[in-house]
């Protein structure tokens, strides 16, 4: 039986767009860990934050995507500071039980906090672009699919230029690959990992964001993507941001091939498969570790 090219295409156009938005929530646990050495159980949350912000900004906004959404990442950003300086700011590099055990209960809070306010019933998100999109022959592709993708292309390229050729980047560089050397030439790092956590929960609010119009906004969405992220982060190597994008990306592909030509319960299992091989074979992951790494 042969495969339609076009409906191929097609799957991988959309694998790519779903991939670029998981590599936005991976990175984001990939710096937090890479500076402040902590995993972020919340993380999940964060986007969530992100898509409910979305969510009730485009009203206000007159159904407007671009304000919206930088309404929701500037929330994001506003709720990792908080979130920083209430409950990480004194956690140190050696209390990595501990910061399980805060982000987790900060997990559950936030998830219930939610939905006792908004309760649990999905939101479908509408934008001024609607159900509108690019067609070529029997390919298509939706308006808020192809930005969402494009923003989260614009993102990795800012955070690639920042974390490379600002002194703001290059502190937290430093800080991840040799805290005590940081510490000799000044760097406070304290200071960089609340700029670490602003950035990362920034990302994620973005993700959020881009992800609303296009699935189902509801408490537990963060739940169904974040182990998806810890198991990226892991795959690419802990602390490795073009790992982080690579296994993202990779993953958005297999799981829409997946779907499109098996029973879509495999999507959900995919990853941690992967995951679990690629540990056996290479347990630093397929990126080494070893600091933080950008390039």
């Amino acid at each position: 039986m042969a495969i339609d090219a076009s409906y191929l295409l097609q799957l991988m156009l959309n694998g790519l767009a779903l991939g670029l938005l998981y590599a936005l929530i991976a990175v984001g646990l990939s710096l937090i860990f890479g500076v402040m050495e902590i995993i972020n159980f919340a993380h999940g949350e964060l986007l969530m934050l992100g898509a409910f912000a979305m969510t009730f900004a485009l009203p206000v906004m007159g159904l407007l995507y671009w304000p919206a959404l930088a309404a929701a990442v500037v929330v994001a950003m506003l709720a990792g500071l908080v979130i920083y300086e209430i409950l990480l700011a004194r956690l140190r590099p050696d209390e990595f039980e501990r910061s399980i055990l805060i982000t987790l209960g900060l997990s559950i809070i936030l998830i219930h906090t939610v939905q006792y306010f908004f309760t649990a019933t999905p939101r479908m998100v509408d934008t001024q672009y609607g159900f509108a999109g690019i067609e070529i022959g029997s390919i298509r592709l939706t308006w808020t699919r192809v930005i969402g993708a494009a923003v989260a292309i614009v993102a990795f390229a800012g955070l690639y230029l920042t974390l490379r050729f600002t002194q703001f980047g290059r502190s937290m560089r430093a800080i991840a690959q040799n805290r005590e050397a940081a510490l000799m030439v000044g760097i406070r790092p304290r200071t960089v990992a609340r700029n670490a956590m602003i950035l990362a929960t920034g990302l994620c609010g973005l993700a959020g964001a881009a992800l609303a119009p296009i699935q189902l906004v509801t408490p537990y969405m963060g739940q169904f993507l974040i182990f998806k992220a810890f198991a990226l982060v892991i795959i690419g190597g802990l602390g490795s941001i073009p790992g982080a994008v690579a296994a993202a990306v990779a993953l958005g592909l297999l799981e829409s091939w997946i779907g499109g030509f098996f029973n879509a319960a495999w999507q959900e299992g995919a990853v941690f498969v992967i995951m679990i091989v690629v540990l056996m074979v290479r347990p630093d992951g397929l990126f080494k570790r070893g600091g933080m790494r950008v390039g």
